[in-house]
């Protein structure tokens, strides 16, 4: 399936839309997502994949959107003691580092 997101990704962007490729890189405790999961992520804020599930994939996308529009990446986290934990789904005592970088053709 990650083969197929980033293929996605690849045609994306030959078609001229920014995207943005969000993976996950380490993970600690409950995580619901492996590392090495992808969620990609266009300019227009549609997105493909998952590297968690539920209020994560939000954040990661508004995250994925800056990252589209400064081309600089960035490293997210995302954990019980994260005071956005419970904001963000990852209340079951998990903790996830997610790498979001802009896709250049």
């Amino acid at each position: 399936m990650d083969d197929d997101l980033l293929q996605q990704a690849e045609n994306w962007s030959r078609a001229g839309r920014a995207v943005a490729i969000a993976t996950v890189v380490e993970t600690w405790g409950s995580a619901p997502r492996p590392v090495g999961s992808h969620l990609v992520i266009d300019e227009n804020g549609h997105f493909l994949g998952s590297v968690s599930g539920g209020c994560v994939e939000g954040e990661v996308v508004s995250e994925a959107l800056d990252v589209i529009s400064s081309a600089t990446p960035k490293m997210l986290e995302f954990g019980v003691a994260d005071e956005t934990a419970w904001r963000v789904g990852l209340s079951c005592g998990g903790r996830i580092k997610v790498y979001v970088e802009k896709l250049i053709s």
